[in-house]
Protein backbone atom coordinates (compact mmCIF):
# COMPACT_ATOMS: atom_id res chain seq x y z
CA UNK A 1 0.00 0.00 0.00
CA UNK A 2 2.88 2.01 1.20
CA UNK A 3 4.32 1.71 -2.45
CA UNK A 4 1.31 2.38 -4.26
CA UNK A 5 0.97 5.74 -2.57
CA UNK A 6 4.38 6.60 -3.13
CA UNK A 7 3.59 5.82 -6.68
CA UNK A 8 0.54 7.77 -7.11
CA UNK A 9 2.48 10.67 -5.39
CA UNK A 10 4.81 10.92 -7.73
CA UNK A 11 2.54 10.28 -10.78
CA UNK A 12 0.42 13.31 -9.85
CA UNK A 13 3.48 15.67 -8.97
CA UNK A 14 4.57 14.65 -12.62
CA UNK A 15 1.62 15.76 -14.17
CA UNK A 16 0.66 18.60 -11.72
CA UNK A 17 -2.06 17.69 -10.25
CA UNK A 18 0.26 17.96 -6.72
CA UNK A 19 2.72 20.14 -5.83
CA UNK A 20 6.16 18.62 -5.42
CA UNK A 21 7.10 19.01 -1.44
CA UNK A 22 10.47 18.85 -2.45
CA UNK A 23 11.01 21.52 -5.14
CA UNK A 24 12.42 24.62 -5.11
CA UNK A 25 10.36 27.62 -3.77
CA UNK A 26 11.94 29.30 -6.74
CA UNK A 27 13.48 28.93 -10.62
CA UNK A 28 15.60 31.35 -11.80
CA UNK A 29 16.91 31.18 -15.37
CA UNK A 30 19.53 33.78 -16.32
CA UNK A 31 21.26 34.24 -19.56
CA UNK A 32 24.80 34.82 -18.90
CA UNK A 33 26.71 36.51 -21.03
CA UNK A 34 30.17 35.16 -18.95
CA UNK A 35 29.00 31.50 -19.94
CA UNK A 36 27.42 32.10 -22.65
CA UNK A 37 24.63 29.89 -22.14
CA UNK A 38 21.14 29.75 -19.61
CA UNK A 39 21.54 29.18 -16.15
CA UNK A 40 19.32 27.55 -14.00
CA UNK A 41 19.22 28.67 -10.62
CA UNK A 42 16.92 26.51 -7.82
CA UNK A 43 15.78 29.16 -4.65
CA UNK A 44 15.04 27.31 -1.19
CA UNK A 45 13.24 29.81 1.17
CA UNK A 46 12.99 28.98 4.71
CA UNK A 47 9.51 28.65 6.60
CA UNK A 48 7.73 31.85 7.72
CA UNK A 49 9.54 33.73 5.64
CA UNK A 50 7.09 36.09 4.86
CA UNK A 51 6.80 37.39 8.63
CA UNK A 52 10.72 37.06 8.20
CA UNK A 53 10.95 39.74 5.74
CA UNK A 54 7.67 41.63 7.34
CA UNK A 55 10.56 42.00 10.26
CA UNK A 56 12.72 44.08 8.08
CA UNK A 57 15.69 41.35 8.54
CA UNK A 58 18.18 39.73 5.95
CA UNK A 59 18.46 36.65 5.04
CA UNK A 60 22.46 34.71 5.51
CA UNK A 61 22.87 32.88 2.22
CA UNK A 62 24.20 29.26 1.25
CA UNK A 63 25.30 28.78 -2.08
CA UNK A 64 25.64 24.85 -3.76
CA UNK A 65 27.15 24.38 -6.89
CA UNK A 66 25.82 21.29 -8.24
CA UNK A 67 22.60 22.82 -7.10
CA UNK A 68 20.63 20.02 -9.24
CA UNK A 69 21.86 17.45 -7.12
CA UNK A 70 19.68 18.98 -3.39
CA UNK A 71 16.26 17.67 -4.80
CA UNK A 72 17.96 14.45 -4.19
CA UNK A 73 19.11 15.07 -1.14
CA UNK A 74 15.79 16.25 0.38
CA UNK A 75 17.13 19.56 0.75
CA UNK A 76 13.97 21.54 1.29
CA UNK A 77 12.90 19.19 3.89
CA UNK A 78 16.49 19.61 5.61
CA UNK A 79 16.48 23.10 5.58
CA UNK A 80 12.35 23.29 7.26
CA UNK A 81 13.19 20.71 9.79
CA UNK A 82 16.50 22.67 11.37
CA UNK A 83 14.76 26.36 10.95
CA UNK A 84 11.38 24.67 12.29
CA UNK A 85 13.18 23.57 15.27
CA UNK A 86 15.24 26.34 15.59
CA UNK A 87 18.30 24.42 15.23
CA UNK A 88 19.81 27.55 12.47
CA UNK A 89 17.84 30.91 11.71
CA UNK A 90 16.43 31.58 8.68
CA UNK A 91 18.35 31.43 5.41
CA UNK A 92 18.36 31.73 1.91
CA UNK A 93 19.63 28.43 -0.38
CA UNK A 94 20.89 29.18 -4.02
CA UNK A 95 21.17 25.99 -6.16
CA UNK A 96 23.26 26.39 -9.39
CA UNK A 97 22.63 23.79 -11.70
CA UNK A 98 25.94 22.69 -13.49
CA UNK A 99 27.11 23.42 -17.04
CA UNK A 100 30.14 21.89 -18.69
CA UNK A 101 31.44 20.89 -15.27
CA UNK A 102 34.44 20.11 -16.24
CA UNK A 103 35.62 23.41 -17.76
CA UNK A 104 33.77 25.38 -15.58
CA UNK A 105 34.36 24.23 -12.22
CA UNK A 106 37.97 24.48 -11.47
CA UNK A 107 40.55 26.34 -10.07
CA UNK A 108 40.29 30.08 -11.39
CA UNK A 109 43.68 30.88 -13.52
CA UNK A 110 44.99 27.04 -13.13
CA UNK A 111 43.83 24.38 -15.63
CA UNK A 112 44.63 21.00 -14.70
CA UNK A 113 47.27 19.09 -17.32
CA UNK A 114 44.58 18.25 -19.18
CA UNK A 115 43.53 21.98 -19.45
CA UNK A 116 40.09 20.96 -17.34
CA UNK A 117 38.70 24.31 -15.46
CA UNK A 118 40.08 26.43 -17.58
CA UNK A 119 36.19 28.36 -17.68
CA UNK A 120 36.79 29.24 -14.01
CA UNK A 121 37.47 32.46 -14.05
CA UNK A 122 33.98 32.83 -16.33
CA UNK A 123 32.18 30.86 -13.93
CA UNK A 124 33.21 32.89 -11.60
CA UNK A 125 32.52 36.06 -13.25
CA UNK A 126 29.00 35.05 -13.54
CA UNK A 127 28.51 34.15 -9.53
CA UNK A 128 30.06 37.91 -8.47
CA UNK A 129 29.44 40.04 -11.16
CA UNK A 130 25.61 38.64 -12.85
CA UNK A 131 24.05 36.57 -10.46
CA UNK A 132 24.78 38.53 -6.86
CA UNK A 133 23.79 41.59 -7.93
CA UNK A 134 20.38 40.24 -8.76
CA UNK A 135 20.41 38.40 -5.71
CA UNK A 136 20.78 41.78 -3.46
CA UNK A 137 18.16 43.29 -5.93
CA UNK A 138 15.50 40.75 -5.26
CA UNK A 139 15.76 39.84 -1.41
CA UNK A 140 17.22 41.42 1.58
CA UNK A 141 20.43 39.69 2.00
CA UNK A 142 22.99 39.95 4.47
CA UNK A 143 26.30 41.53 3.25
CA UNK A 144 28.71 40.61 5.42
CA UNK A 145 30.64 37.82 4.20
CA UNK A 146 30.53 35.59 8.05
CA UNK A 147 26.95 35.63 6.79
CA UNK A 148 27.65 33.93 3.28
CA UNK A 149 28.94 30.30 2.26
CA UNK A 150 29.33 28.66 -0.52
CA UNK A 151 29.37 24.90 -0.85
CA UNK A 152 29.81 22.02 -3.83
CA UNK A 153 29.80 18.18 -4.00
CA UNK A 154 32.88 16.36 -5.57
CA UNK A 155 34.48 18.92 -8.51
CA UNK A 156 31.60 21.28 -7.19
CA UNK A 157 33.83 21.33 -4.12
CA UNK A 158 36.98 21.76 -5.49
CA UNK A 159 35.23 25.08 -6.63
CA UNK A 160 33.44 26.20 -4.36
CA UNK A 161 36.97 26.40 -2.32
CA UNK A 162 38.01 28.55 -5.44
CA UNK A 163 35.33 30.88 -5.04
CA UNK A 164 35.50 31.27 -1.35
CA UNK A 165 39.03 31.30 -1.28
CA UNK A 166 39.40 33.96 -4.06
CA UNK A 167 36.88 36.09 -2.80
CA UNK A 168 37.09 36.16 0.34
CA UNK A 169 34.83 39.56 0.73
CA UNK A 170 32.19 38.18 -0.49
CA UNK A 171 32.04 34.29 0.80
CA UNK A 172 33.09 34.04 4.51
CA UNK A 173 32.51 29.75 5.04
CA UNK A 174 33.17 27.05 2.74
CA UNK A 175 31.58 23.36 2.25
CA UNK A 176 33.43 20.88 0.38
CA UNK A 177 31.64 17.42 -0.27
CA UNK A 178 34.04 14.53 -0.69
CA UNK A 179 36.11 17.60 -2.77
CA UNK A 180 37.65 16.56 -6.36
CA UNK A 181 40.78 17.80 -4.02
CA UNK A 182 43.11 15.39 -6.59
CA UNK A 183 43.01 17.98 -8.96
CA UNK A 184 46.54 18.16 -10.51
CA UNK A 185 49.05 20.33 -12.92
CA UNK A 186 50.90 17.54 -14.17
CA UNK A 187 49.98 13.49 -14.59
CA UNK A 188 50.51 11.50 -11.35
CA UNK A 189 53.64 9.76 -11.35
CA UNK A 190 54.32 6.74 -8.60
CA UNK A 191 57.53 8.23 -7.93
CA UNK A 192 55.88 11.62 -6.81
CA UNK A 193 52.21 10.17 -5.60
CA UNK A 194 51.23 13.37 -4.05
CA UNK A 195 52.44 16.06 -6.21
CA UNK A 196 51.34 18.84 -8.08
CA UNK A 197 47.43 18.70 -6.21
CA UNK A 198 46.96 22.35 -7.98
CA UNK A 199 44.95 23.70 -4.40
CA UNK A 200 47.43 22.32 -2.15
CA UNK A 201 50.12 24.29 -3.93
CA UNK A 202 47.89 27.35 -3.99
CA UNK A 203 47.15 27.40 -0.36
CA UNK A 204 51.02 26.41 0.99
CA UNK A 205 52.36 29.54 -1.41
CA UNK A 206 49.37 31.36 -0.74
CA UNK A 207 48.33 33.77 2.61
CA UNK A 208 46.29 33.72 5.41
CA UNK A 209 42.52 35.34 4.78
CA UNK A 210 41.49 36.12 8.02
CA UNK A 211 37.95 35.32 9.00
CA UNK A 212 37.42 32.13 6.63
CA UNK A 213 35.87 28.98 8.12
CA UNK A 214 36.44 25.90 6.61
CA UNK A 215 34.24 22.27 6.86
CA UNK A 216 35.22 19.07 5.08
CA UNK A 217 33.29 15.74 4.46
CA UNK A 218 34.49 12.65 3.24
CA UNK A 219 32.91 9.29 3.05
CA UNK A 220 35.19 5.81 3.56
CA UNK A 221 33.87 4.24 0.45
CA UNK A 222 34.15 7.55 -1.23
CA UNK A 223 36.60 5.79 -3.53
CA UNK A 224 38.93 2.82 -3.44
CA UNK A 225 42.07 4.13 -4.97
CA UNK A 226 45.04 4.78 -2.87
CA UNK A 227 47.90 6.04 -5.09
CA UNK A 228 50.68 6.46 -2.37
CA UNK A 229 50.12 2.94 -0.61
CA UNK A 230 49.69 4.13 2.81
CA UNK A 231 46.09 2.46 3.40
CA UNK A 232 44.34 5.75 3.04
CA UNK A 233 41.94 6.08 0.23
CA UNK A 234 43.08 9.09 -2.10
CA UNK A 235 39.58 11.02 -1.58
CA UNK A 236 40.64 11.33 2.55
CA UNK A 237 44.10 11.65 2.17
CA UNK A 238 43.54 14.96 -0.14
CA UNK A 239 41.13 16.15 2.29
CA UNK A 240 43.51 15.66 5.29
CA UNK A 241 46.29 17.29 3.38
CA UNK A 242 44.94 20.47 2.75
CA UNK A 243 43.67 20.93 6.21
CA UNK A 244 47.36 19.93 7.44
CA UNK A 245 48.01 23.01 4.37
CA UNK A 246 45.36 25.48 5.88
CA UNK A 247 47.27 24.62 9.47
CA UNK A 248 50.27 25.40 8.24
CA UNK A 249 49.56 28.84 7.11
CA UNK A 250 47.76 29.81 10.54
CA UNK A 251 44.25 28.54 10.40
CA UNK A 252 43.46 27.55 14.15
CA UNK A 253 41.53 23.71 14.71
CA UNK A 254 38.40 25.87 15.45
CA UNK A 255 38.54 27.27 11.74
CA UNK A 256 38.31 24.21 10.53
CA UNK A 257 36.02 21.20 10.82
CA UNK A 258 36.84 17.42 9.58
CA UNK A 259 33.44 14.85 8.62
CA UNK A 260 34.24 11.11 8.15
CA UNK A 261 31.29 9.23 7.33
CA UNK A 262 31.83 5.47 7.94
CA UNK A 263 30.43 3.60 4.88
CA UNK A 264 29.54 7.53 3.13
CA UNK A 265 29.85 7.23 -1.01
CA UNK A 266 30.20 9.54 -3.40
CA UNK A 267 26.84 10.62 -4.07
CA UNK A 268 23.81 12.40 -2.88
CA UNK A 269 22.47 9.96 -0.84
CA UNK A 270 25.63 10.67 1.45
CA UNK A 271 25.96 13.80 1.71
CA UNK A 272 22.58 14.21 2.44
CA UNK A 273 23.00 12.00 5.49
CA UNK A 274 25.72 15.10 6.56
CA UNK A 275 23.49 18.04 4.89
CA UNK A 276 21.74 19.38 8.33
CA UNK A 277 25.66 19.00 10.27
CA UNK A 278 27.16 21.20 7.78
CA UNK A 279 24.14 23.83 7.72
CA UNK A 280 24.10 23.49 11.44
CA UNK A 281 27.88 24.46 11.64
CA UNK A 282 27.53 27.19 9.20
CA UNK A 283 24.19 28.81 10.31
CA UNK A 284 23.87 28.14 14.31
CA UNK A 285 24.60 31.37 14.86
CA UNK A 286 21.75 33.13 13.66
CA UNK A 287 19.09 31.19 16.09
CA UNK A 288 16.98 33.81 17.81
Amino acid sequence: MALLRHFLNQTLQKTGIRPDPLAPSSVWTIRSAALKRKVRVDLYLPPSHKLFLQEGRKFPVVFFNDGQDLHAMRFKAILSHLVLRRQIGPVLAVGFHAGNRMQEYGVMHHPDYKNRGNRAEDYARFIVEEFLPRLKKDFPIETSPEHHAFAGFSLGGLSAFDLVWNHPHLFGKVGVFSGALWWRSKPFTQEEPDANRILHHLVRTGEKRPGLKFWFQTGSEDETMDRNKNGVIDAIDDTQDLISELKEIGYAEEDIAYVEVEGGRHEPETWGRVMPEFLKWAFSDGVT
